[in-house]
């Protein structure tokens, strides 16, 4: 009877120790939250700085990427059925539709989704817009001066005999920026007209870039003469230091984008993704990216788009169709490097 009774003690006694552990443990706050990876389409530091709060509010790892927006599709369709990311953040969202297309996108409407703008969110959840970035002109104040050069205001200045190579501008095959100037052209020209343009235009070119935000910085270094980006990250450079970029926006109207997020197919961490999700359409995460640099205009009806970003709020703007430009992708980058000659770098 004795031995039964101290080896009911002992049971007893190590339920109550592993109990006291479990309490302990949930009390110290280190249970498993689990991971998230997302792939960054925005400036580098914007991404950081996103990753650091989100893992400091949540308590998640969080890992990123940053990649062009050709590179993040490409990586996304080599990786279809072995996702590494829960979350494209980020980039046009032409890229996020030519990745529905493919079938890599989980379509997630998040409970944040009634405070975003109309017009600036998917209604199936495909997207939802996160800002707003128009596309233009940037060129450096002294060579412009020294090589007696108007900065440029129209699409058509681009074709004059006086900017052949000074001109640096991303590829559409890797760039989202670049792919927002080959579809605005072609829906504000047609199609073909676009094309006997970009074929005067490419000669003109001293170089294509991979990245979109390489332009401005060029610009500002004095590695180039003009160049074309999205004027958020010309004026974000020309704020870091480099006070001889000059900026201006074609008079005859100009395509933008909409940076987006959208929620990974067959991603590891899917909840955390949709958590991550919710979180950057808030109006106060929204409003962190001017803390880095980060001008664009924003989506949540609640947020105050940056003071930097004022000077440019009456650029002209085409009618861009999203959708359509990003069905259409894969078919006008194709022809544009056909009737170019050049390729996307991988440098």
């Amino acid at each position: 009877m004795l031995r039964k009774t101290t080896i009911l003690v002992l049971l007893l006694s190590l339920l109550s120790t592993a109990a006291l552990l479990a309490n302990g443990s949930r009390d110290s706050g280190t249970e498993d939250k689990g991971k998230l990876v997302f792939y960054a389409g925005l400036q580098e530091d914007h991404a950081a700085m996103i990753a650091e709060e989100f893992e400091a509010e949540f308590g998640i790892e969080t890992e990123f990427v940053r990649m062009s927006s050709g590179e993040i599709l490409a990586r996304l369709k080599a990786e279809k059925d072995n996702m590494t990311a829960s979350v494209w953040y980020g980039g046009p969202v032409d890229g996020i539709v030519a990745a529905n297309e493919e079938g890599i996108i989980e379509p997630y409407v998040s409970p944040e989704a009634v405070n975003i703008r109309e017009g600036f969110k998917d209604p199936k959840g495909i997207w939802t817009g996160i800002y707003i970035g128009y596309l233009g002109f940037v060129g450096n104040r002294t060579i412009l001066k020294e090589k007696g050069l108007e900065m440029p205001t129209s699409w058509a200045d681009f074709l004059k005999p006086e900017f052949n190579q000074e001109i640096v501008v991303a590829h559409p095959g890797s760039s989202g920026t670049a792919y927002t100037m080959l579809a605005t052209l072609v829906q504000m020209m047609g199609e073909d007209e676009a094309m006997e343009y970009f074929k005067k235009f490419s000669p003109q070119v001293r170089q294509y870039t991979k990245s979109g935000t390489a332009p401005g910085r060029m610009a500002g270094l004095g590695e180039t003469t003009v160049g074309i980006t999205f004027l958020h990250d010309a004026i974000k450079y020309k704020k870091e230091g480099y006070e001889d970029i000059v900026i201006s926006a074609p008079l005859e109207g100009t395509g933008y984008e909409i940076g987006g997020v959208a929620l990974l197919k067959n991603g590891p961490d899917q909840e955390n993704g949709k958590k991550f999700i919710d979180w950057v359409l808030t109006k106060e995460v929204q409003e962190m990216g001017k803390t880095v640099g980060s001008f664009q205009f924003l989506t949540n009806k609640a947020a105050m788009p940056p003071e930097e970003a004022m000077p440019i709020k009456d650029t002209k703007l085409i009618d861009y169709d999203f959708q359509w430009a990003g069905e259409n992708k894969k078919r006008l980058v194709e022809r544009f490097s056909i009737e170019t000659s050049t390729t996307a770098p991988t440098e």
